[in-house]
């Protein structure tokens, strides 16, 4: 193992232990630091449908298999996801145990902390005309480990987070900007791509998805012609924006199922279904079981 290994190696296992101790048993922990959650499990789990904000995710430990449209994204203690718009997955952690927990930390990523940061420092703006799929994965560097090494460890020093996490989170940012997924992050913040063009219209959909959804609107708000809004929209989301509008739908449905506890045809009907029935159809579909089944196995899930 040469040097470099040794070190990568040695800051796994110190953010492995942070997290660990900021979450001791089986679940999902908010912490003091804003954007920043910890994640424990102790088995395997199955694929669970879900979004994916705009984010920068680590596994410190185990093994979890992201899947975005086609495309599958396997993310262990070498590699961090990047993921720069919402993004509807399906997501199924595959290594963990009792012994060997599945260990994880998510940091939401803000657009405007990167435009601000891009005009701080004053980056080349690099931005070329591809259009990059919304969702990649990269090999973690030691510096990029060891901020978040130093951000988790603040958990531990509740009076210098609101000095320091910051800081330490504007360090991650940059290091991000430099790294191999910048263009990825820069085609949301650079006004005129189609990233962001597109980041724009994603924004429309999470506030307006009960709305009847006509394509050639949407590609107006931009503006684009439909067919090109179409191949832009795909290619940063794996879907057309029918199957996105309709994913957020079903999200929001199973959300107000079991937050606000109403029944099946008043939720269909509250997120823009004109039939329960085709509601609960693509519910299955979506999800695996119908709506009643699923959000009683919500509710006594243990995580």
């Amino acid at each position: 193992m040469s040097e470099a290994d040794k070190k990568l190696s040695v800051a796994r296992a110190e953010l492995s232990t942070l997290i660990a101790r900021q979450a001791p048993i089986v679940g999902n922990f908010s912490t003091l630091i804003e954007g920043v959650t910890l994640y424990r499990r102790v088995a395997p789990t199955a694929p669970v449908s879900g979004f994916y904000a705009p984010s920068m995710g680590f596994i410190a430990q185990g093994l979890k298999r992201v899947t975005l449209g086609e495309q599958t994204y396997d993310c262990d203690a070498q590699c961090y996801l990047l993921t720069a718009v919402d993004l509807p997955t399906v997501a199924q952690i595959i290594e963990a145990s009792a012994d060997t927990p599945y260990l994880s930390i998510l940091l939401t990523l803000s657009p405007h902390d990167i435009s601000q940061l891009l005009i701080d420092i004053e980056l080349p703006d690099s931005v070329n005309s591809s259009t990059h799929p919304g969702m990649a994965v990269s090999e973690i560097s030691l510096a990029l480990l060891n901020a978040l090494c130093r951000l988790v460890a603040l958990l531990d020093e509740p009076e210098n987070i609101p000095a320091l996490a910051p800081l330490i989170k504007r360090e991650i940012l940059y290091r991000l900007l430099i790294g191999e997924q910048a263009q990825r992050l820069r085609q949301m913040c650079s006004a005129g791509s189609y990233g962001h063009q597109i980041g724009k219209v994603i924004s429309w959909l999470k506030s307006h998805y009960t709305e009847a959804l006509k394509v050639e609107k949407l590609a107006a708000q931009v503006p684009m012609a439909p067919s090109t809004f179409n191949h832009h929209f795909r290619l940063i989301t794996s879907m057309s924006p029918l199957q996105y509008q309709k994913q957020l739908r079903l999200h929001e449905a199973r959300r107000l199922m079991l937050t606000d506890r109403i029944d099946v045809a008043t939720a269909a009907f509250r997120v823009g279904y004109e039939s329960p029935s085709q509601f609960s159809r693509e519910y299955k579909r979506l999800f695996g079981i119908p709506p009643l089944r699923d959000i009683s196995r919500w509710k006594h899930e243990i995580f």
